[in-house]
């Protein structure tokens, strides 16, 4: 393994900076990235370049390192009859230790090592962990590459570049021409994240919505006109896998006196347009605000989910103890609307939302986060914040029998405590009826609402420091 690189770099450095100074570069004179936020950005590069007459060879320098070859479009802009694109290659042999290791056998080098001693001679292998030379007497020198202070080399070896490159071969007319490259790239992603300020008391909140653009594709894009696309774009697997989505750093703010991004829909997606040039640099994670709705109206409530899971009716489920989680513990929900009557009046794509409330002192607390789905305009978000601590169910299976070979009968108590000291609660208590599809309720004693062919719910008020008992029988009718 190699541990001390560092000195070995800085020799590296004067050997690129001199080959870099005969490279061709064009600067970009315009640049358009539209991210998808599947990890995927597809990058519309314009530059000027001199070309020779004839048959000449151009270089395009600073693509991403993640760049799909087979996606790449070349044209010219200033000549798109005259200049034809021969062959086109992508040259991705960068400049590291190990390349010039590799490039440099048989060749002279010198090593020196961390107590000063020099080596010189033919580098006969830079494999793994050692660098082995042979001297100018003969003799085979074994240094290891964590004793080295640095390595030289005579010049840079054909073909190494420092940079991504791609390179055509053209034929044209010649002169300035302005070239315009379009290609996707991965390691770049975007998603949303959201900050909520819910009011003292749950009855409405302020919503904070924003770009986080993440950037892992090996170059810098500056002044770059940037559009999102929010949707779930059909693409075929990857051959090679992007950047990670960092950690986001957005907190509860106040809202911009300008939109920065400006929304509208393309095909059957929604489009996001930063409304100023922005640059995106390498290894970087990038937030811009995109949306702020204020006063939203807001509902909490309470949920006791102890049920068994549901997967379809497949067969008569017989087992009498399927279906007993042992669950006590009741969830805390919050509910909004994306609506324009009474909501945040905005299409919210899938991100990470953060939702706060403001303590006595003034100072904000967050009491839940959660992931949100794509939800277009006039759609309710209910949003999982957690478990409230003073609140308690029980349900316990208190009948179990066969009625028949194709009958059961089976009932349930559920009882539910309100531990709070001044506040009476309600609470959702959904009970999927998951032995078959076949179902009557005999007796309940409260009142329920069939949410689905397999799901009844009831809601029940407890006072505080008190108790709800809710019991019910369910009969379940099978064919022989």
């Amino acid at each position: 393994m190699i541990r001390k690189t560092f000195p070995i770099l800085c020799v590296f450095v004067l050997l690129l900076a001199a080959a870099a100074a005969g490279a061709q570069d064009a600067p970009q004179s315009g640049v358009s990235l539209t991210i998808y936020n599947q990890g995927t950005a597809l990058v519309q590069d314009r530059r000027t370049f001199e070309l020779q007459a004839g048959i000449s060879t151009l270089d395009f320098t600073d693509v991403a390192a993640t760049i799909d070859p087979t996606s790449v479009s070349f044209k010219s802009l200033s000549d798109p009859a005259g200049t034809i694109v021969l062959e086109q290659n992508y040259v991705y042999d960068l400049v590291d230790s190990a390349a010039l290791l590799r490039r440099y056998l048989d060749e002279q080098i010198q090593v020196t090592t961390e107590d000063g001693t020099v080596y010189a001679g033919q580098l006969l292998s830079g494999r793994g962990s050692e660098i082995i030379l042979r001297q100018d007497d003969g003799q085979v020198a074994v240094v290891r590459l964590d004793k080295a202070r640095d390595v030289r080399f005579p010049a840079l070896p054909e073909g190494l570049i420092t940079r991504p490159t791609l390179r055509w071969l053209l034929q044209s007319a010649g002169g300035a021409q302005q070239v315009e490259l379009t290609y996707l790239a991965g390691g770049m992603n975007w998603s949303a994240d959201y900050i909520v300020l819910l009011a003292n008391g749950g009855g409405s909140l302020d919503l904070n919505g924003w770009v986080t653009l993440t950037n892992t594709s090996g170059t810098s894009y500056a002044d770059a006109q940037v559009k999102l696309v929010a949707g779930d774009v059909n693409r075929l697997p990857e051959a090679r896998a992007v950047g990670e989505l960092q950690e986001d750093m957005a907190m509860p703010t106040a809202a911009a006196s300008a939109p920065q991004v400006e929304q509208r829909d393309i095909f059957e997606y929604k489009l996001y347009e930063i409304q100023r040039p922005v640059t995106v640099a390498n290894n970087e994670t990038k937030q811009v605000e995109f949306v702020t709705s204020a006063g939203v109206p807001a509902t909490t409530f309470y949920v006791y989910d102890a049920s068994g899971p549901f997967y379809g009716y497949y067969g008569p489920v017989t087992d009498q103890y399927y279906g007993q989680s042992g669950i006590t513990t009741v969830q805390n929900w919050l509910e909004f609307s994306t609506g324009e009557d009474g909501g945040a009046n905005a299409d919210l794509p899938a991100g990470r939302i953060r939702v706060y409330q403001e303590d006595v002192d003034g100072a904000a607390l967050l009491i839940g986060e959660n992931t949100l789905d794509h939800t277009p305009k006039g759609e309710k978000v209910q949003l999982l914040l957690g478990n409230a601590f003073d609140l308690v169910g029980e349900r316990t299976q208190t009948g179990f029998q066969f009625i028949a070979r194709n009958v059961i009968e089976e009932t349930y108590e559920i009882k539910l405590r309100n531990r709070k000291a001044d506040q009476a609660v309600e609470i959702r208590v959904p009970e999927r009826l998951f032995r078959w599809s076949n179902w009557e309720v005999l007796v309940a004693s409260e009142a329920y609402t069939r949410l689905n062919a397999w799901t009844i719910e009831f809601r029940a008020t407890v006072e505080p420091g008190q108790e709800k008992v809710i019991t019910y029988t369910v009969r379940y009718t099978w064919p022989n």
